[in-house]
Formats: structure tokens, C-alpha cells, sequence
């Protein structure tokens, strides 16, 4: 009998090798290559065709129809932002997180949102049973004549389902767990996710059916899988938090139809995920009144300002070299930050361990917060608290001054409607607007004159 023939697939970016390597060439992950049995090579003639028959033809530009359903609106409107106003028709939605993050729990809840707006919506699971799902949609009272529950991992099944159900909406829980009865590769592996994401989006557009994937994520974050499945669909969505705490953040990495720069932030309670209008009063609540190494920032996360405080404690070093740790915030960055105050502001760091991180669990990566972190550090090392009714906006360059940001006029009207009497940015920024009332506007050129403004 002739011997089987195998190849070695890596699970991180599909990089095929002969033999056995302990490090992948492509990507350069250890211990990734897993050994796959090779089939007979299946010509793939799948053309677009609708369940109704119905087949794409060229058309000139001029006469496809944009009339198009409009953007569907869930009812938390925190995801509709994210999505970039509401759901697409026939969009395919991939959504990653870390395990127990609360990714079925979004997906049931959005179900049954939209379930009772009159559309079928199919939930297909590979991973729990119908009972399970049900005990979940009972706790978040998710009850509907048109939500449909489907336990399976079959492809070929869940295509019969789908042509069956006639839904709006179909949602996979999870892409890791299909599989293509076609394909001889293991659940999980590489061809069978990129196989069965391919199919999925081939319903999606041929039927005009909006597909949500949810996807299992890697240790550093990522999602899991060859990088081909975020290529295909429309959308890639984060939902990021910590198991600890009861936040939850929606970030899009990708987004075919609206911004990536938006965010959505949740409340996990026992009856499901709430949406928080007023995050910044969240990121505020436990801030210190005289607390030393703090200071607020006033963060742009695309179209929102968000209020976010920044912590700094700087200690003596005990051992020769300072230690430096940032959570939330660039490392990077802070780095850069404490070199510029030691050198335009004669600060002796050398010799102070730094800890910075960014409350609530927020993670900021734009460069407005510069001066903020300045701010806390000089804090911190000072040992002087700031006024808790200032917040600060302004980018740090290498020589000390303090650069332009955008946005300006939305960042102050946030700061001025909770309540902050003063405000620090850039000098630069002071032209061609009106401040707002109640709130002082203080410009700042360099790093030293901001210094010498807010600890005189």
C-alpha cells in the first residue's frame, strides 16, 4: 500500500514545508508546524451563485444598483459605532477575544436585538450544546419566534440551514470548531479555517446575508489562524478587557465600511453586556484628590474624547540600572519622554525606577498624551500633587516643545462638561477658535514652561 503523503503546515501563517522545522521560516514562530495529511487536489470551481441560482455577470460601472438596504442599527450603540454606524447587509464580521472575554455573550445579545426586529437570525454553534446556549439566553432574556439555534459543525450542514432558515443574519461561534468534510486536515488547522471562512463569505455576498465570526485568539493577542482570514472578511473586530474587572473595550483593526479609530465600551453585568455612554466618567471615579504623579489626559479614540487618567511613581533604584514599566501607555514613548525631561528640563532620572500606567484598564497610543505623562512624572518625582480640576493635551517633541494635535475645540468642550476648570495645551492650538466658557485655556510653548505653569 502506498505511504500517505504529509506536510508540515504552520498554524500561524500557513507557511507549507516537506519535514519538520522547529521554527517557522515565515513567520518566525517556534513550535508552529503541524504535520497534515496531503489529499487528492480538488479543482475549485465554486462560482458565485445565489441559493435562488441567481449568477454574477459583468456590469458597467454605471449600472450597478446602489440602492441597497441601509445600515441595520442593533441596540447597543456602542457596536452600531464600532461597525461604523450599524450593519452592513451582506457584510462578513469577524470578532476575536481572549477566552471567557464575553464574545458568545455579545454575539446572543445582539441576536436577539435583532431578532426582534422581524429578521431570522441562525446560531450556529460548535462548541455548546442547544440546553447551554438557552440557559445563557434565558439569564439575558433573549427570547424569539425568529432567532434560530443550530449546534453544528458541519459545513455542508450549516449551508442546508442556512438555504432552509432564509436568515438576515448568521452568526458562527466559532470558525475554529467547522469544518469542510471535503478538506482531510485536522478541525482548527489552517486549510480548514481558510476553506471555511472562503464559503462563508461566498453565502455572504451571494445572499445578501451578514455573517459574524467569532474567532479564537493566540497568546499575544492575535487572532488565530492563517492572516488570510482577516484579508477576507469585511470587518475585524477586538473585544479586549480584563477578567477582573468588568469593562469591556470594542475595537475595530479593520473596517471595510467606517472608521478603525472608534471604540466601544461595555459593562458585563449578570444580565448581559451594557453599554457605558460616559466612559470618561468611568476612567475618573477613584482618581486621589491630592494624589502625587497623576494627571488627566484628554484622549481622542476616533470620533470620542475620552478623559483618561495617568498614573507615575518614581522610586529610587535599588539595583544599577532603573527600571522602567508602562502599562497602557508605549514604552517606548515614556522612554522618550524622561529623556526629554532630563535633558530641556534638568530632571536626574538616571537613577529612579518608573512606573506609569494608564487607569481603568484603557490602552493610549496617540501623541496628545505626551504632556499628560510628562505632567505625572514630574509629579511623582516631585512629589507635589497637581490641581485635580486641570487636564493636559499637547505632543512632546525632542528638542522640548510642546506641538500641535488635532481636535482641539472637541477635546476642551469635553474637559469643560466634566466639570475641569483648566486646561493645558499646545500655544500653537490657541488660533482660529473660540474656547468654550467655564473652563480656562492655558497655552503652552515648551516642556519648561509647562512645567514651570503647573508647579510654580
Amino acid at each position: 500500500m502506498a505511504k500517505a503523503k504529509t506536510q508540515f503546515v504552520c498554524q500561524n501563517c500557513g507557511y507549507v514545508s516537506p519535514r519538520f522545522l522547529g521554527r517557522c521560516p515565515g513567520c518566525g514562530q517556534w513550535n508552529t508546524l503541524v504535520e497534515e495529511r496531503v489529499g487528492a487536489e480538488k479543482e475549485n470551481h465554486k462560482a458565485r451563485v445565489s441559493f435562488e441560482g441567481k449568477r454574477a455577470k459583468p456590469q458597467i460601472l454605471s449600472e450597478v444598483d446602489m440602492s441597497e438596504a441601509p445600515r441595520i442599527k442593533t441596540g447597543l450603540k456602542e457596536f452600531n459605532r464600532v461597525l461604523g454606524g450599524g450593519i452592513v447587509p451582506g457584510s462578513l464580521v469577524l470578532i476575536g477575544g481572549d477566552p471567557g472575554i464575553g464574545k458568545s455573550t455579545l454575539m446572543l445579545q445582539i441576536s436577539g436585538q435583532l431578532s426582534e426586529t422581524k429578521r431570522r437570525v441562525l446560531y450556529v454553534s460548535g462548541e455548546e450544546s442547544a440546553a447551554q446556549i438557552k440557559m445563557r439566553a434565558e439569564r439575558l432574556h433573549v427570547a424569539s419566534e425568529n432567532f434560530y439555534l443550530f449546534p453544528e459543525t458541519d459545513m455542508t450542514n450549516i449551508q442546508d440551514a442556512i438555504k432552509e432558515v432564509k436568515p438576515s443574519f448568521v452568526i458562527i461561534d466559532s470558525i475554529q470548531t467547522m469544518q469542510e468534510p471535503d478538506i482531510q486536515s485536522a478541525v482548527g488547522s489552517v486549510a480548514q479555517v481558510r476553506e471555511v471562512t472562503a464559503e462563508l463569505m461566498q453565502i455572504a455576498k451571494t445572499n445578501n446575508i451578514t455573517i459574524f465570526i467569532v474567532g479564537h485568539v493566540t497568546k499575544g493577542g492575535a487572532i488565530a489562524g492563517p492572516k488570510i482570514l482577516e484579508h477576507m472578511v469585511d470587518t475585524v473586530l477586538y473585544f479586549e478587557g480584563d477578567l477582573h474587572h468588568t469593562y469591556r473595550i470594542l475595537r475595530a483593526a479593520k473596517n471595510r465600511f467606517g472608521s478603525t479609530n472608534e471604540l466601544g465600551i461595555f459593562e458585563m453585568r449578570e444580565s448581559g453586556l451594557r453599554e457605558v455612554a460616559n466612559p470618561s466618567e468611568i476612567f475618573l471615579e477613584e482618581r486621589l484628590k491630592d494624589a502625587t504623579g497623576s494627571a488627566i489626559v484628554v484622549s481622542m479614540e476616533g470620533t470620542r474624547p475620552i478623559l483618561v487618567e495617568i498614573q507615575a511613581l518614581m522610586t529610587p533604584t535599588t539595583y544599577g540600572n532603573a527600571k522602567r514599566t508602562a502599562t497602557g501607555l508605549d514604552h517606548n514613548r515614556v522612554s522618550l519622554i524622561m529623556a526629554a525631561l532630563e535633558k530641556r528640563a534638568n530632571f536626574l532620572l538616571q537613577n529612579q525606577d518608573a512606573y506609569l500606567k494608564a487607569a481603568g484598564g484603557v490602552k493610549l497610543d496617540e501623541p496628545a498624551i505626551d504632556l499628560a505623562i510628562a505632567i505625572s512624572i514630574a509629579s511623582s518625582y516631585r512629589n507635589i500633587g497637581t490641581d485635580p480640576m486641570d487636564a493636559f493635551v499637547g505632543e512632546i517633541g525632542l528638542t522640548g516643545e510642546v506641538r500641535r494635535v488635532s481636535r482641539i475645540e472637541q477635546r476642551v468642550a469635553e474637559a469643560q462638561k466634566l466639570g475641569f476648570k483648566r486646561i493645558y495645551i499646545p500655544k500653537n492650538n490657541l488660533q482660529g477658535w473660540t474656547p468654550p466658557t467655564g473652563i480656562k485655556v492655558v497655552g503652552v510653548a515648551t516642556l519648561s514652561d509647562a512645567l514651570k505653569r503647573v508647579f510654580h
